[in-house]
């Protein structure tokens, strides 16, 4: 095992709570390093959680991954950590690891974190990232093995999330946003390969139909593209199709939030 942790939390950094997991692991593994993914996660949102760490994933060092958004934290759930790809990943089974972890290949095993012998004592029953987390990654960078950490959990009985919804027909293709970020651009589950198929360009117009509504956006490399205040949709550096609006909000505008649906073809070539 590496000596990386990342951290992947929804505990913003307003208060200590960041920090209190960098002190928990600096307490057992000193010569961790410790890469922060994110901590801006809306409370207990656990579909952007997944879509950050899974967008993330692929440009982070193999090691323990924790993933921190838990609505449910206290209850009789018990944690997990899930071996995939060379990666050990710990948080709630509430499907927060499962994109990730499909992103890296697929599970290996899966153990219920339930050995509170490597606890942080006493143990918050509502901070459950500093006391098992953030306790267990530095022992797992320092030896621990996933298995010594409690029974062994069937792959098939882990927490996933369904995949975002894409599927082209009848020459358009069809899709949902997946997340919206702090600027207001809105992700959606459609590829910039997926347009491709359909014969759309960068430099075309397109056809976006937002439920009853339908627009037509210009189809750019990115939103400084087009003029202040203009919206336009671009591939994203995750390849995904995102809708934006330059030195705008996206989502406010359109009122689309995670999970929306969006249809688009192609429409009009302007290049």
């Amino acid at each position: 095992m590496t000596s990386v942790i990342t951290l992947l939390t929804d505990y913003g950094l307003e208060d200590g709570y960041v920090a209190a997991c960098h002190g928990v692991i600096a307490g057992i593994a000193p010569e961790a390093r410790v890469i922060d993914v994110c901590h801006a996660i809306p409370s207990g949102d656990v579909r952007r959680g997944a879509a950050i760490l899974a967008q993330t994933i692929p440009y982070l060092p193999k090691g323990v991954h924790i993933g921190a958004v838990d609505p449910g934290t206290g209850h009789a759930r018990r944690p997990v950590a899930i071996v995939a790809g060379g990666r050990v990943f710990i948080g709630p089974d509430n499907g927060l690891l499962s994109w990730a972890v499909h992103a890296s290949g697929g599970p290996e095993a899966a153990y219920e974190i339930s050995n509170e012998e490597y606890f942080l004592r006493p143990v918050s029953p509502t901070f459950h990232g500093r006391d098992i987390y953030s306790a267990v990654a530095g022992r797992l960078v320092k030896g621990l093995k996933p298995d010594d950490l409690g029974p062994e959990r069937p792959i098939a009985r882990l927490v996933s999330l369904a995949e975002p919804m894409s599927v082209v027909r009848e020459g358009a293709v069809e899709g949902e946003v997946v997340s919206v970020d702090r600027y207001g651009n809105t992700q959606l589950s459609i590829t910039a390969s997926h347009l491709e198929a359909l014969g759309a360009r960068v430099g075309d117009t397109l056809g976006v139909w937002l439920g009853r509504r339908q627009l037509t956006l210009p189809y750019r490399e990115t939103y400084a593209a087009v003029p202040p205040g203009e919206l336009v949709a671009f591939a994203d550096s995750a390849g995904l199709i995102a809708i934006a609006v330059n030195s705008g909000d996206a989502a406010q505008r359109l009122g689309l939030p995670p999970g929306a649906h969006v249809r688009i073809s192609p429409s009009i070539s302007k290049s």
